[in-house]
């Protein structure tokens, strides 16, 4: 069940059929709110003599509303809501005037009853609305055709959400009847179809092939809602359509339209860019692998263990740069997964570093964090200099050993946490005062690049904890993607 129906069992004495009913109802709340130009909220008898639960609730994003926004699940006397009341006690729909405060303008409130599958009045929408919308041609049409929509919901559930989804300011709104003529359309429909060269649509019939709305026909045939999208001109239009159904016949169809021309050309121009952005980065990752192969190369022709060495660690670092270019160019977004590439890292160090007879287990554990490409690049070479750190100074002496990566959340910070089993730190060891590049690299990326802290202690093996804090601009966890 959804809100609606979870409120109604908390404060009213409705069966499960009828809380079902109001569910139904309230989940085309928002559209007709929006066809409206109207707040509209649903009243349930509450357990309490004489009290009314407001049950659900809309604001029209069509319109500006001035108005006391009442609490969902509250309940109110039945006193100050008289309309209302009335409503519920006789079935019928009520029209009148109400003011939130003294000196307000008052507003305009048009109440209409909601029935089980009996007819019993088991709730009542009020639409209020103000002056200047009420006052405005097609208004009264247009708040009785999304009271329909609502007694529609009332008998079936809406098939398809997205077509009952609100409406924006711009679209345009034609509202057509049983014979296929059109009796409304507001300012932004008639807009729209001025720029295809028709003055005026109200009064045209939708198998008129200057409107256009063949879809309109289709629904009322098939009695589903459908939506497309069509060049029309110039413009790129989307078209839905939502049959309107009384006593099991198709009587009206809201028809809207809107043009999404800059939209699509924006998306365009975006999935252009992102395409560009991605040959970029997988042309940095060829060239990153292009100078780690010359380097092997180098350390190929080299017979100073020195230099091989170092021309070894020189490939990883090149290559842990191009780990994360990697994954930019196989994604249109600019993050990534922290734990994605320390385990190519990891694999990657391994590959390039162990002995053919040393036997390697690794463990990674922990939550998914993402991290900006620019904190991920800085990130990916940390985590390869501690990798070849455990390497080649944790298993000295040794053929086997683990080296485990985790990697947690707290409410301000990410924490890293890169382990071995191995043989520890030296007793003498300070880090301030190691002469290491590697952890001298390390030390300058995370305090400088990343705005974090970084610790390397003993304790059954090396651990090198990284701590990361979460206000670091641009960085966000999966689960808010």
């Amino acid at each position: 069940m959804g809100v609606a129906a979870d409120i109604c069992r908390k404060m009213t004495a409705l069966t499960a059929a009828q809380m079902q009913i109001i569910d139904n109802t309230a989940s085309v709340l928002g559209l007709a709110a929006d066809l409206a130009h109207a707040q509209v909220t649903l009243y349930a008898p509450a357990r309490s003599e004489n009290f009314l639960a407001i049950v659900a609730q809309a604001k029209p994003n069509t319109s500006y509303i001035e108005f006391k926004t009442n609490i969902l699940g509250s309940t109110v006397q039945s006193s100050e809501e008289p309309l209302v009341w009335r409503t519920l006690l006789s079935g019928t729909n009520i029209a009148g005037q109400r003011e939130w405060e003294l000196g307000m303008d008052a507003l305009e409130m048009r109440v209409y009853p909601i029935v089980d599958s009996d007819g019993k009045t088991i709730a009542a929408a009020s639409f209020e609305t103000n002056n200047q919308e009420a006052v405005a041609d097609g208004h009264g049409m247009l708040v009785e055709t999304a009271n329909m929509l609502l007694n529609m919901a009332t008998v079936s559930p809406p098939l398809g959400p997205k077509m009952y989804r609100p409406l924006g300011t711009r679209d345009g709104i034609v509202i057509i009847d049983e014979r296929g003529y059109v009796i409304f359309a507001n300012s932004a429909a008639e807009a729209i179809y001025k720029v295809l060269g028709i003055n005026r649509v109200v009064g045209r019939r939708v198998s008129d092939r200057q409107v256009n709305m063949r879809l309109a026909q289709q629904a009322f045939a098939s009695g589903q809602s459908l939506e497309k999208e069509i060049e029309a001109g110039n413009m790129i239009l989307v078209q839905r359509a939502i049959p309107v159904f009384a006593s099991g016949l198709a009587v009206r169809a809201v028809f809207i339209i809107a043009d999404v021309t800059e939209l699509r050309k924006k998306e365009k121009e975006l999935l252009v860019k992102s395409a560009v952005i991605q040959e970029i980065h997988h042309r940095v990752k060829n060239n990153l692998q292009t100078i780690a192969s010359l380097l092997r190369l180098q350390a190929r022709r080299t017979k100073t263990p020195e230099v091989k060495a170092a021309l070894r660690e020189s490939v990883n670092r090149i290559l842990s740069i191009s780990v994360v270019h990697e994954f930019l160019s196989q994604q249109d977004r600019e993050f990534i997964d922290v734990a994605e590439v320390t385990r190519n890292i990891l694999d990657l160090v391994i590959q390039n570093m162990l002995e053919p007879d040393f036997n390697i287990e690794t463990v990674l554990n922990g939550q998914t964090v993402i991290l900006p490409s620019e904190h991920a690049s800085s990130l990916a070479l940390v985590i390869n200099e501690l990798i070849q750190n455990s390497i080649e100074h944790g298993f000295v002496g040794r053929k086997e050993g683990l080296i485990g990566v985790d990697i947690a959340t707290t409410p301000e910070t990410y924490q890293i946490d890169i382990y071995d089993d191995g043989i520890g730190l030296p007793k003498d060891f300070n880090l301030q005062n190691t002469n290491s590049l590697g952890l001298q690299i390390v030390r300058t990326l995370v305090e400088s690049d990343l705005g974090g802290k970084f610790r390397l202690f003993s304790r059954a093996g090396t651990h090198a904890f990284i701590t990361i804090p979460r206000q670091m601009e641009g960085a966000k966890e999966a689960k808010e993607e």
